[in-house]
């Protein structure tokens, strides 16, 4: 069957009113622009003809019911339908407290946003004919009350059957932490592994078995395409950091039954206030980064002396930024060795050593894979 549908990603709003913006000296993110970014995506998102749009997680800066009631009252007003998943921030504790709402009442602020049935935080629609779409839910809490990233045994078992009930449709998997590595190393840095889902593996081989190749993830905050043995997990940086970025996605079946994905990548570039955006908030970042930069690199792998962390980082203070800008090119020629090798492992290289720009604009080719 022929298949050709257009639809957008914006990904980790952090939407935040003016009078509930809390502020952290070490905070990358500027939810200052929340609402008039999200606005000015949407502005432009809707003279495009979409069939829909995902928002996988981090609706909201930390789970406060009036910025998931403002978000909800917003998306109600699109021209085409919405789609949402829960990110960390958009469920940070399981009974409500004086900021966030409860865990389990997620999905009864987005009942027309997936959520038909709101006894549970995750779900599966038919977004259009021949393409079905499951949201999951990746955030867990252990015994000690606190938040991972993780799918229960119980959505687990939920998946399997969904996914070995569909029949002659296109799935799409809309997610909030990764499942396939975007950093090197990502699930066993002591740094990058929280934005990885605890059982990726599990989740992969499943997706792989039923023939699904396309997961849509967030929290990150970068731009990157990365692709385990089939299946992709495109993840889209955040709209409140830099380079405040969304995605307009194209799919495509001919008769053949050949199948491609065309991504397009766009950014805010000002908003009121904040006329040069882009400028301003990749200061913001670098203005921030010392902390951070100095702790990568006394951490393994690399486990430098504090001193000449703190000596190298100042070189660094774009590092971040470059990364989340997506297709980096990193190289430090003045570095130690061992330190460029790691930074420049952090770039858009593929495997065979080559370049690859795949990250904001691209043709990804979908080989089909057994069911």
């Amino acid at each position: 069957m022929v298949l050709n549908f257009r639809f957008a990603v914006v990904s980790d709003l952090h939407i935040a009113l003016p009078h509930t913006i809390w502020d952290h000296p070490s905070r990358f993110h500027l939810v200052e622009v929340s609402i008039p970014a999200f606005d000015s995506a949407i502005e432009h998102l809707t003279q495009l003809d979409l069939d829909f749009i995902l928002l996988p997680g981090d609706l909201t800066q930390h789970g406060e019911p009036e910025n998931h009631l403002w978000l909800q009252e917003r998306l109600a007003k699109l021209p085409f339908p919405a789609y949402v998943v829960p990110g960390n921030h958009d469920v940070p504790v399981l009974r409500a407290n004086e900021q966030s709402i409860a865990y389990n009442d997620f999905p009864q602020y987005y009942r027309k946003f997936g959520y038909d049935n709101t006894n549970q935080l995750y779900y599966t629609q038919q977004l259009l004919p021949g393409v079905r779409l499951i949201g999951l839910n990746s955030n867990c809490f252990n015994e000690q009350g606190e938040q991972i990233g993780r799918l229960d045994s119980q959505q687990l078992r939920w998946l399997e059957e969904v996914l070995a009930s569909v029949k002659d449709e296109l799935v799409l998997v809309m997610i909030h932490h990764n499942v396939v590595e975007h950093l090197p190393h990502q699930s066993r840095h002591p740094m990058a592994n929280r934005y990885m889902l605890a059982n990726a593996p599990e989740l992969l081989q499943l997706l792989r078995r039923y023939g699904v190749r396309l997961v849509f993830t967030g929290h990150l905050h970068v731009q990157d395409v990365a692709c385990d043995d089939g299946v992709y997990d495109i993840t889209t940086g955040s709209l409140v950091s830099y380079p405040h970025p969304y995605r307009v996605l194209e799919f495509h079946r001919n008769q053949q039954g050949k199948e491609w994905l065309q991504i397009l990548s766009h950014r805010v570039e000002s908003v009121p206030n904040f006329p040069n955006l882009q400028h301003l908030s990749k200061q913001w970042m670098g203005d921030r980064s010392f902390p951070f930069l100095v702790k990568l690199l006394t951490l393994p792998p690399l486990n430098l002396p504090v001193n000449q962390a703190q000596e190298l980082a100042p070189s660094l203070r774009d590092f971040w930024a470059t990364i989340a800008d997506g297709d980096a090119m990193l190289d430090y020629p003045h570095f130690p060795q061992k330190v460029r090798h790691y930074i420049q492992a952090y770039g858009a290289i593929a495997h065979t050593g080559s370049p690859a720009f795949i990250d904001n604009n691209s043709t990804l080719l979908l080989d089909k894979m057994g069911k």
